[in-house]
Order: C-alpha cells, then structure tokens, then sequence
C-alpha cells in the first residue's frame, strides 16, 4: 500500500487565516460624554483635574477607544491631554468608535508580519473568519505583499480562487 502524502503540506504554499488578523486585545471605552458638565460642556480645570487623578494604569495592555457619545463640541486639546496620559500605558487608542480601533490594531498586525517569510513565495488567504472586516485585511494583504510573491490565491489549499500571478 502507498503511503499518504500530503500535497499540500509539500507544496510551499503559504496559508493566511484572517482569523490571526483579529485583535487581542481588551477593548476599553473613554466617553467624554460622561465628563461634560451638565452633559454640555468640558470645563478645562475639572478636566484637567481628572486627568491628573484618573488611574491611568488600568489601560495598560488594553486597546482604547476615546470618543464622546454626545453632540456635545468637545475641544480638541481634550483628546489630546488624554492621549498623552493613555501613551504612557499603551499605544493600542485611536479617536473613535470600536470599529475604527479594530480596524487599526487589524492594519497593525498585517504591518507586522515578517515579510522576508513570503519573498518568492505562493500564497493563499483563506477568507472564512469572524474577523469584523475581512475585505480590509485582504485588500491590505494584497497591498503588502503582492510585490513580494508568485501568487497569491483566495480561499482553501483545496478549492481557491485566482488573485495574482507574477509574471517573473
């Protein structure tokens, strides 16, 4: 009897799962809505003075989203003082909703493969996730490392789909 060879594993090909694109980080929510006074208006030495003594620890390792929640017009300057308290603990925030955070840290992780691993190589990226924006990680993908392989396909090792052949 033959033995069993496993054609994919012995192809080369490199698999993508947009599964490793989610993020894993905590999401936390800072709304300015909850500072306002009389829910209207920021009052800069009340804020500030919440600036100085909030807890700025707790957002270590977590990924924020700052927004306010109200139609209320908040002062640039606000989202700045607190950007500048949340770098110190974590790089992971983003002016936003949640969307726009999981969209940023998503960018993040493509941006940081190691790129030299798909030099010359084929590439399939498998699009069943419960990523929250596959069509952002792929287009991004191909941006990424389209100048760098021979193929890229879509799909399964066992069914894909044609995305970009190099023709050298």
């Amino acid at each position: 009897m033959d033995e069993i060879v496993n054609r994919v594993k012995n192809s080369g090909l490199i698999t993508l799962d947009l599964a490793d694109f989610k993020p894993d980080k905590e999401f936390v929510e800072i709304d300015l809505a909850n500072l306002l006074w009389k829910g209207l208006v920021l009052k800069e030495k009340e804020f500030r003075d919440w600036i100085k003594k909030h807890d700025w620890t707790f957002y270590e390792d977590k990924a924020v989203f700052i927004h306010c929640s109200t139609d209320a017009i908040v002062p640039t300057w606000a989202y700045m003082l607190i950007a500048s308290s949340l770098n110190i603990f974590t790089s992971n925030f983003v002016f936003g909703k949640e969307l726009d955070l999981e969209r940023m840290l998503i960018l993040e992780k493509i941006h940081r493969m190691p790129l030299e691993d798909f030099k010359d190589k084929r590439v399939i990226i498998k699009g069943c996730s419960t990523l929250s924006f596959p069509e952002l990680a792929m287009t991004e993908l191909i941006k990424v490392l389209q100048p760098l392989v021979k193929s890229i396909m879509y799909g399964e090792p066992c069914s894909t789909v044609p995305i970009f052949k190099s023709i050298s």
